[in-house]
């Protein structure tokens, strides 16, 4: 059986994290979560100014696979959004949105005080962060006769699989399934041996 090329596996955010910190009076407010896509990315960054307002920066960065953006927000170039995606790439993330929020404080922090204050901010909420370890599942479909759904239901509970529909026919059930990559030759040769070879996997 063929498979297709699935994505890598990646780790991101188990969900929405924040840490603040004060620097030379200026409050700076970081926020990080799971971004699959681009258009999920710039909606959360909506609901952060939302909640936000009034802030003087809502910088941001972002990092989905090969697709990265990041915008300084009128603080001076390079000296947030850049250092906020090397944050996310420093802390071996994918899929991450990070936003940090400034609120002026009457101190010029000059370009390495920026850098510092937004990349630090950042840096320090996606590493206490709770973490997520994303493994992509290989789809596969399989049909089994009545006579030999207790084999399926056991190898089911055996694999780490993830069940999808059932639809029962008049010989027996199709089933969708996601397996790790890892283990499909080894389940669809047990399922071959449970079934007598009555059982079909695609």
């Amino acid at each position: 059986m063929d498979l297709p090329d699935l994505p890598s596996p990646f780790t991101t955010l188990a969900g929405e994290h924040r840490h603040s910190a004060v620097v030379e009076n200026s409050e700076f407010l970081a926020f990080a979560a799971r971004a699959d896509t681009p258009p999920e990315a710039l909606a959360y960054l909506e609901t952060v100014k939302a909640r936000y307002p009034d802030a003087t920066h809502h910088c941001w960065a972002y990092q989905i696979g090969a697709e990265y953006r990041f915008n300084d927000d009128g603080e001076p170039g390079g000296t947030a959004g850049a250092p906020m995606l090397r944050a996310i790439g420093g802390q071996g993330l994918d899929h991450v949105m990070a936003v940090v929020v400034r609120y002026y404080g009457g101190v010029k922090l000059g370009t390495g005080g920026l850098v510092r204050a937004y990349g630090g901010a950042a840096a320090e909420c996606l590493r206490t962060a709770p973490r997520l370890e994303v493994r992509p599942r290989q789809p596969l479909r399989v049909r089994v006769p009545f006579p030999h759904l207790s084999a399926l239901y056991h190898l089911l509970d055996t694999f780490d699989t993830a069940r999808g529909e059932e639809e029962y026919t008049v010989s027996g059930i199709e089933m969708s399934l996601g397996l790790f990559p890892e283990d499909v030759q080894a389940f669809t040769a047990a399922l071959a041996d449970a079934t007598r070879g009555e059982a079909q996997v695609e």
